[in-house]
């Protein structure tokens, strides 16, 4: 199976090896896998922050470069969930309405498509410890993904799975929600984090960078923090015992 990826910008220029890792793990799951290297941005930025017009003017780049009808596969639910439950808001009955809705047919957050497309589960990771895992707000809410990144991570051998205790909470950070309110964002996220640490794990996972980099930055300042981790960094991971 050939997929297209789509990574994140942020991503592209922050996190570039954990986008090795992602793509790693869609060729062990045996994509052969292709990256059009012209691709931008998702159009999420400017969608937040009321730039319609220019949000899609993005998306319009996006949708053309993607209409090969094949899988689209993003690690993160960030990206995802824009093309997924916000295309819809801007280019419904437009003159890409047809091919939005391929875009929007094929297009997946990548423990979704491995769990749910591929039916694989296991790529004999392994990492000592124990982790809680953060449901992202796009994951957990515009896109329902709760179970497969934790069948994912029950077969990391070594890696016991702890789930927090009380309701999901944000971390805080919201795209431009962060910069705008920033006192907010950074009380949102103490107190994410909190729930998180009382877990007493060594491991803090997630599906989504954005929300890792927040609460990295607030977790730095503990005396022993918590290791955060993608979850693509932890299915490549091998770590002897």
């Amino acid at each position: 199976m050939i997929v297209d990826l789509f990574i994140p910008c942020y991503m592209d220029q922050v996190f570039p090896e954990t986008a090795n890792n992602f793509v790693k793990i869609l060729e062990k799951a045996g994509c052969a896998v292709n990256y059009n290297v012209e691709q931008t941005c998702c159009g999420r930025p400017a969608f937040a922050d009321g730039f319609i017009e220019e949000c899609k003017q993005v998306g319009e780049k996006l949708i053309r470069e993607f209409q090969n009808e094949r899988f689209i596969v993003c690690p993160g639910s960030l990206c995802t969930s824009m093309v997924k439950t916000l295309y819809p808001e801007i280019f419904h009955n437009s003159s890409l309405h047809n091919e939005y809705k391929n875009v929007q047919k094929y297009f997946y957050e990548f423990s979704d498509f491995l769990v749910n497309v591929l039916h694989v589960t296991d790529f004999g990771a392994s990492l000592n410890g124990t982790a809680v895992f953060h449901d992202s707000c796009r994951a957990l809410h515009e896109l329902n993904i709760v179970g497969a990144p934790r069948q994912l991570l029950q077969n990391v051998k070594g890696l016991t799975l702890v789930e927090p205790q009380g309701c999901h909470e944000c971390c805080g950070f919201g795209t431009s929600f962060s910069e705008k309110f920033e006192n907010i964002s950074v009380d949102i996220g103490k107190r994410r984090l909190e729930v998180l640490q009382n877990a007493e794990t060594d491991f803090i996972i997630s599906t989504d960078l954005s929300c890792l980099m927040h609460l990295q930055s607030m977790a730095s300042k503990k005396e022993k923090p918590q290791r955060m981790m993608h979850l693509a960094d932890v299915l490549m991971n091998v770590q002897t015992a």
